[in-house]
């Protein structure tokens, strides 16, 4: 009798177990269809960030001006003294390839005023998402951002080129954007 129930409690652990497992298995694929209903009125490079971007200025930008382009994610803060050493170096990179190449720019910095006064300082006339909003923590957590500055480069179809731009920037700006173009096959 003991063993029957013994035997009959396992059968139903077992079953508990299929059926939280198969729950589990509901909630992800309903995740995933959620992400990609989020996403289907946009396409490629465009569906990674959210429909409205911001200006230095604090103007709202669709991200319809990234179409076609090859664009670099910019992982930065003002408090770290390594991207302000390298943000002028991408100012320049990214006005002289403007019509080509944007920047994305997603702050870690303190606040939404230090984010702003950064790209004001540094004249960064590129695109920001919004401070403190969830596209910047979805954005980190896509190219597992571990330390700043970071500079991913994607193509115009949204797939990654190279997770070190900075590299590329740094060491041989004169080819890297049409490296870059050829890599995404335009």
């Amino acid at each position: 009798m003991i063993r029957k129930a013994i035997i009959l409690s396992a059968s139903l652990l077992g079953i508990a177990a299929i059926a939280l497992t198969a729950s589990a298995d509901n909630r992800e694929k309903a995740s995933k269809a959620e992400t990609a209903k989020e996403t289907s009125s946009a396409s490629g490079a465009l569906a990674l960030f959210p429909e409205k971007l911001y200006n230095a200025k604090g103007e709202e930008i669709s991200r319809d001006k990234l179409a076609g382009k090859v664009v670099g994610v910019y992982f930065s803060a003002h408090w770290c003294p390594p991207c302000r050493a390298f943000t002028p170096k991408l100012v320049e990179f990214r006005d002289k390839h403007k019509d080509d190449f944007e920047i994305v720019f997603v702050s870690s910095d303190k606040n939404e005023a230090a984010q702003m006064n950064y790209m004001k300082e540094s004249k960064m006339k590129w695109l920001t998402v919004k401070y403190g909003s969830k596209g910047i923590t979805d954005l980190k957590k896509r190219y597992q951002v571990r330390g700043i500055p970071k500079l991913v480069i994607v193509g115009p179809d949204g797939k990654t080129i190279t997770e070190d731009g900075r590299g590329d920037v740094t060491r041989k700006a004169a080819t890297t954007l049409d490296a870059w173009k050829k890599k995404a096959g335009i």
